[in-house]
């Protein structure tokens, strides 16, 4: 007699050669051309974060880990790597390394390790770690710097969305012109600055269908159609939706933290909910809230919808009966 075992489950039966270490590996890609350009503009200041909370996140998923006594394989298949680097590419790069390991830890600790691990997180553990930091440390979080390519003085520099929020900046007259927008020669976080290289990474991203093209098509589109409604109305008031749509971390998150797989929506009608919702979300806080951005609280806000989208968007099996 085999010893083989057989394996008896429900259909649908189906192959697949994706597997959890090859996707990260695939967003770890898509990411270099914006960590790329943000070592060109911030220089050792961006090395520094980088390596510092990518490493504090392998130690502390490691430690996790060790005290779970779990197995160390999972310290492996990338998910820490991605949850570092995210955490890095959304801090100011005037942040010290002794803030950044703190946020590695809490991103690690408290956004995925006490849900479980992989795959039970309910929020997205790089936006756990900056909310925290934002919240503990608010003045830090909020210091910027020029870039190296900007001649500007660092005690009256501002990003363009803290200067269009709290200097009273006229729409037309920001700091930074759309073009410096989408290259990324403007202040802001280490990896959000330059368009141009987060849209590079996206456009690989979602060729590979390692991300669903809903959830930034809606986030984008329900940005644009909110903030435009506003800027046709006073465009000497409003910023443009261009504008909106370069600045801050609006690409970053709608391409690279709301696409995360565990946090996000399994059905087309929850996708697109879920989506739009922060696209709205976002824009509502640009311009009315007390914060100059508002794609990290968007993001966390709506992660928190998913479980409800999830279970009455599902869509309903063949034969299956409404519940009355």
């Amino acid at each position: 007699m085999s010893n083989n075992k057989l394996i008896i489950q429900s259909s649908p039966h189906f192959g697949d050669k994706d597997s959890v270490p090859r996707i990260m590996v695939t967003v770890i890609i898509c990411l270099l051309p914006a960590l790329a350009a943000s070592v060109y503009f911030f220089r050792w200041r961006a090395v520094i974060l980088i390596f510092s909370c990518t490493a504090a996140s392998l130690l502390t998923e490691a430690v996790i880990l060790k005290l779970r006594k779990k197995p160390l394989h999972s310290l492996f298949d990338g998910s820490a790597v991605i949850t570092g680097l995210l955490l890095a590419m959304t801090l100011p790069p005037s942040l010290s390394v002794e803030l950044a390991v703190i946020g590695a830890v809490i991103a690690i600790g408290i956004g995925k390790q006490v849900f479980g691990g992989l795959g039970n997180n309910i929020f997205n553990p790089a936006l756990v770690g900056r909310a925290f930091l934002q919240t503990a440390f608010p003045v830090a979080m909020t210091t910027w710097i020029p870039t190296a390519t900007l001649q500007i003085d660092t005690a009256t520099f501002a990003t363009p969305l803290a200067e269009l929020k709290f200097q009273a900046a006229a729409a037309q007259g920001t700091l930074a012109s759309l073009k410096d927008l989408f290259w990324g020669n403007t202040g802001g976080c280490v990896g959000e600055t330059s368009a141009f290289a987060l849209l590079l990474g996206a456009a690989y991203l979602l060729y590979r269908k390692a991300a669903d093209w809903k959830i930034p098509a809606g986030i984008i589109l329900s940005l644009f159609l909110f903030t435009g409604i506003f800027w046709l109305a006073d465009p000497a008031k409003y910023a443009s939706p261009l504008f909106h749509l370069f600045s801050g971390g609006l690409l970053i998150g709608a391409f690279f933290m709301a696409t995360d797989m565990v946090t996000s929506p399994i059905s087309a009608k929850g996708t697109w909910i879920y989506a739009v919702g922060i696209g709205g979300t976002i824009g509502l806080i640009r311009l009315f809230g007390g914060f100059p951005e508002g794609v990290m609280y968007s993001i966390l806000f709506w992660n928190t919808f998913v479980p409800l989208l999830n279970r009455y968007t599902r869509p309903r099996i063949l034969g299956e009966r409404r519940k009355s």
